[in-house]
């Protein structure tokens, strides 16, 4: 059995531009489960596959829909479904899965400063039990969490 699996790193735009690469080479659906995003680059990618009909569900953390600069609300003001975690406890997952076939996880916050400052890590892998299991929790955060209505 192989798979593939590919590693990147920040600082630096590795991370970044894997993130898009798989965004926008996506045919059918992204669930996207992340404690926020706040990367412009990342915003536009995921609005333009949108506009593309790909069937895109977003899971994020209640809290950090009050940062600045949260592209959350802009997310779902352009009709991509959005859930929020209401507990009292963050939703601090940092994943997507990418048609089903790709699942993409790894420390690295969607955000600017992931990419200019931090030392983060994401992973990607085309492993039918991992994605699985990923997109198994994903549909139980998915009917647990609140939709983000604007």
């Amino acid at each position: 059995m192989s798979s593939k699996t590919k590693a990147y790193f920040s600082p630096g735009d590795d991370c970044l531009n894997h993130i898009l690469e798989l965004i926008n080479g996506c045919e059918n659906s992204l669930d996207i489960c992340v404690f926020t995003i706040s990367d412009d680059r990342i915003r536009d990618a995921i609005i333009n596959a949108h506009i593309e009909n790909v069937s895109i569900r977003i899971i994020s953390d209640n809290d950090k829909l009050k940062d600045e600069g949260s592209d959350i609300k802009e997310l779902a003001s352009r009709g991509i479904p959005v859930k929020i975690d209401t507990t009292p406890y963050h939703m601090h997952h940092k994943f997507m899965i990418v048609d089903g076939k790709i699942t993409l996880t790894g420390s690295y916050n969607w955000t600017r400063s992931a990419a200019r400052f931090n030392q983060e890590n994401v992973i990607s892998l085309e492993e039918n039990v991992i994605t699985t299991s990923f997109q198994n929790h994903f549909n139980e955060l998915w009917e647990k969490c609140v939709r983000l209505d604007t």
